[in-house]
C-alpha cells in the first residue's frame, strides 16, 4: 500500500493527460489537489476528479504571468490548507530546425516549461515546512531531433531539479521524472508513421500510459521515496537506451 500524501498538492498542467492522471493519482493517496491549468477544458477537468470523490481546487491560470501565479497561492489561502507537494507539470511543444525556429517559439517554450516552474516554487517555498517537489522533464533532455527548444527546456528543468535538491535539503524533497513516449492526446497527433517508428525504437515494445506516469510521480511525493532527492526517473519502456 502505498504511503499517503498529506497537505495539497499544486498540479500544474493538470486538464489533461498526464497532468490529469497525477491529479488522480495524488487525490486516491490523500492529497487535496490544486489542479492548475490555462486551458478551458479545466472546469472539465475539476468535474471528473470531483466526480471520483476527490478533494480538488480548480485554479485556471496562466503561470507565466504574476496574476496567474498569485492565483494559484490565493486558493491556497483560501483553502487553509498546508502545501506539501508541487508537481511541474504544464509543458508546451514549438518543434522546429533550429535554422526555422523563431525567436518567439524559443522564448515561448523555455518560458512555459521552464520559467514557470522556477517562480511557482520560489514564490511557494515560504509556505513549505516540507515537502516535495516533483518536476516533469521528459526524455527528451537526452536530444530529440527538431525540438531544440524543448529539449533544452527539459535538460534545463533537470538542471533546475539538483540544483534545488541540494539547496532545500532536508527539509524539501526535489525530484524530476523523464516521460519518454506516452499514449497522451499529444502523441496521437503524431502522424500514424511517424509514431510507428518511434514505438517500434521501444524496448518494451509500445507507448506508455499516463498512470504509470502518475504512480511514479505519487511514489517521489510520498514518504516510500523518503531517501530520494536529486534524481531524474526515466518513465519510458527503456528508449533511453536504445539509439
Amino acid at each position: 500500500m502505498s504511503a499517503r500524501i498529506q497537505g495539497a498538492a499544486i498540479v500544474t498542467g493538470a486538464a489533461g493527460g498526464i497532468g490529469l492522471a497525477i491529479c488522480r493519482r495524488l487525490a486516491e493517496s490523500g492529497a487535496t489537489v490544486v489542479a492548475v491549468d490555462v486551458a478551458d477544458r479545466l472546469g472539465a477537468t475539476v468535474a471528473d476528479l470531483e466526480s471520483s470523490g476527490a478533494a480538488v481546487i480548480g485554479v485556471q491560470a496562466d503561470l507565466t504571468t504574476e496574476s496567474g501565479l498569485d492565483a494559484v497561492l490565493a486558493s491556497l489561502d483560501r483553502a487553509a490548507i498546508a502545501l506539501t507537494t508541487i508537481v511541474n507539470n504544464a509543458g508546451i511543444t514549438r518543434d522546429a530546425r533550429l535554422v526555422n525556429m523563431t525567436a518567439g517559439d524559443f522564448r515561448d517554450v523555455l518560458e512555459v516549461n521552464l520559467g514557470a516552474a522556477h517562480r511557482l516554487i520560489g514564490l511557494a517555498l515560504p509556505r513549505f515546512e516540507h515537502g516535495t517537489i516533483v518536476n516533469i522533464s521528459s526524455r527528451a533532455y537526452l536530444g530529440n531531433f527538431g525540438q531544440f527548444n524543448y529539449s533544452m527546456s527539459k535538460g534545463a528543468l533537470v538542471g533546475l531539479t539538483r540544483a534545488l535538491a541540494l539547496a532545500l535539503a532536508p527539509a524539501v524533497r526535489v525530484n524530476a521524472v523523464a516521460p519518454g513516449l506516452i499514449g497522451t492526446e499529444m502523441s496521437m497527433a503524431i502522424p500514424e508513421e511517424v509514431r510507428e517508428k518511434m514505438v517500434s525504437a521501444i524496448p518494451l515494445g509500445r507507448m506508455g500510459r499516463p498512470e504509470e506516469v502518475a504512480e511514479t510521480v505519487a511514489f517521489l511525493a510520498s514518504d516510500d521515496s523518503a531517501y530520494i532527492t536529486g534524481e531524474v526517473i526515466t518513465v519510458g519502456g527503456g528508449r533511453s537506451l536504445s539509439k
